[in-house]
Parts: C-alpha cells; sequence; structure tokens
C-alpha cells in the first residue's frame, strides 16, 4: 500500500527563536493538615471557609523555572478552626524567548493553571480522609487574579 502522507504537510519544529512554555515536571513540594478538634462536630456543618492563594518562581537555569503554586484552605464554625490545609503544589516548566511582560504574565496566570488542578485534588483527598465531607475548591481564573493585581493602584508610605 502507498503512502498517503504525501500530501500533509510536514510536521514543524520550533525555531530557537520561536516562544516555548513547556510542562517538565509536576510534584507536590510540602502539604499540611490540621484538625485540632478531629471530625467531631455538633452536627451542624456550616463552615466559614477561607480560600488563599500565592504563587511564586524561582529560576534554575536560563530557560527553566520552578513555579509553586501555595493553597491554603481553613474553615472555622464559630470560633473553632475544623481544619487547616496548606498545599505547595509545584512544576517545573521550560520557558524560552517571552518577552519580559509576557514572561511574568505566564508565570502568574498559565503555570499556576497547570498547577491548580493537581493542588485542588491534595486539598480535597486531604479532607476527604480528615473524615470530613468531601471538598472540592471552586475553579480560579488566574487571569482575571493577574489582571486585577495589575490595575490595583501601589501602595507607598
Amino acid at each position: 500500500m502507498a503512502n498517503e502522507t504525501a500530501g500533509a504537510p510536514a510536521p514543524t519544529m520550533p525555531t530557537d527563536s520561536a516562544p516555548m512554555l513547556v510542562l517538565q515536571n509536576v510534584y507536590l513540594k510540602d502539604c499540611s493538615y490540621e484538625a485540632p478538634q478531629g471530625p467531631r462536630l455538633d452536627g451542624n456543618w456550616n463552615p466559614q471557609i477561607n480560600l488563599d492563594l500565592q504563587s511564586g518562581s524561582t529560576v534554575l537555569t536560563a530557560d527553566v523555572r520552578e513555579v509553586v503554586l501555595t493553597v491554603t484552605v481553613s474553615a472555622k464554625q464559630n470560633d473553632a478552626t475544623i481544619f487547616l490545609v496548606e498545599v505547595k503544589q509545584a512544576g517545573t516548566f521550560v520557558i524560552r524567548n517571552l518577552p519580559d511582560n509576557e514572561l511574568k504574565r505566564a508565570v502568574s496566570t498559565l503555570c499556576p493553571g497547570v498547577l491548580f488542578p493537581y493542588a485542588r485534588a491534595v486539598v480535597s483527598q486531604l479532607v476527604s480522609q480528615g473524615g470530613f465531607p468531601q471538598f472540592l475548591l471552586p475553579p480560579v481564573n488566574f487571569e482575571a487574579l493577574y489582571a486585577a493585581n495589575q490595575t490595583a493602584p501601589a501602595v507607598t508610605n
């Protein structure tokens, strides 16, 4: 049988000057779970949930960055802490040929967006294994958070 791909375009390889962002690795860097009272509740499950997200990056080599997304979730009922979870989900990304503004945007939006589903799964698993009802973090729009952070007025002393 003849090769029928003669009319198909050949795959193109990125040039050395083409922008590139490639995920190399995803890993759990650190996690912490606390439930001071355990799953003992007074039968009334209506906690106040607080979610805090932070991200940061470290240059490992000229083209490789480690991005760490820190997700902290606390649940309180009245004044008592029910549980506190902190997950540091990390990934290494090859990033080349991006202008500074696009590099900052990628590290602040695209990379945390890739890491968030992994962190979300770890938070859910820790809470469930702690004896509490299933807990799923809502989706996060990192692009909107980045935009809001860029338009926020600078604080000066």
